[in-house]
């Protein structure tokens, strides 16, 4: 089997792009990294599913099982589609709520968990 060079490029840029913008500070941008990476995911098992153009499941009739796509693998990106729209839906309400509380889309550090970790590196100067 042999795979698209294109296809597993771009599957690597959206990787990339996905991970980059996971590590922003501002809520959009770590959705748009969610849903990048969430993309790549699914060509990539669409790309492991086997040989493209072959129906998944063929009829009855037929007894040229070799050629035959798995349909697990359509079956799953369906599914990881559903999961990555509704993580994005509640990002998106998360993102809403707290621009509501706080009028910005940064995420900042906690003032009460800076000060615990000043006192813990005080307190054990070996870690």
């Amino acid at each position: 089997m042999t795979a698209n060079l294109i296809l597993l490029i771009t599957i690597g840029a959206l990787t990339a792009c996905g991970v980059y913008l996971l590590l922003e500070r501002i809520v959009s941008k770590m959705l748009l990294g969610m849903i990048l990476l969430g993309n790549a995911v699914n060509l990539l098992i669409l790309t492991m599913g086997g040989p493209d153009g072959k129906p998944p499941i063929l009829g009855s009739s037929d007894t040229a099982h070799d050629g035959m796509a798995d349909p697990l693998a359509q079956a799953m990106v369906l599914t990881a589609i559903v999961i990555t729209m509704g993580l994005a839906a509640f990002v998106l309400a998360l993102a809403y709520r707290a621009y509501m509380l706080t009028t910005t889309e940064d995420v900042r550090n906690d003032p009460e968990d800076a000060q615990i970790a000043a006192k813990r590196e005080q307190e054990d100067p070996e870690q």
